[in-house]
């Protein structure tokens, strides 16, 4: 499998068969235990049993209900640094809007050469903050609008 194929949306067969996956490792999930005891098939018939984290089970549970929505998924490890595209990626902005905020001090970063890196974590922390701005923000347009306008 190349890059370009793990980048790739899940075929129709793919969506069918990961929608599939994911309800019955759901069903099975047994979230209680430190691990899990799954069996796999080998192409020979044998099977062979394994014992796998929950957490991990529960996170193909997650990835396999994405595949089954269509999307296509990508796994960045927390401790992972991105580079300056990926992280605006992540926030749906632009590269140079970015490194803005960057050189702002709104999100921490270090320097490789010449070239920025943001912690994914730092990342994930800024977005979590500004999501609670804005809901914050729109409860109180909405405490607002009811006490202005009830009808509305």
């Amino acid at each position: 499998m190349t890059i370009k194929d793990k980048l790739a949306l899940p075929t129709a067969e793919e969506v069918a068969i990961a929608q599939e996956c994911s309800r019955e490792i759901s069903a099975y999930l047994e979230t209680g235990g430190e691990t899990q005891q799954i069996d796999i098939s080998a192409r020979d018939g044998k099977k062979h049993a394994i014992s796998i984290p929950t957490r991990a089970l529960s996170l193909l549970a997650d990835i396999l209900a994405q595949l089954g929505q269509g999307n296509a998924v990508k796994i960045i490890p927390i401790h992972a640094e991105l580079t300056t595209q990926e992280a605006a990626d992540i926030l749906n902005v632009s590269r140079p809007y970015l490194v803005r905020m960057l050189e702002h001090g709104e999100i921490p970063h270090h320097k490789v050469g010449r070239h920025r890196r943001v912690r994914y974590q730092d990342l994930m922390d800024y977005k979590m903050a500004v999501d609670a701005r804005r809901s914050s923000a729109l409860d109180e347009l909405s405490a607002l609008s009811q006490k202005y306008d009830p009808e509305y």
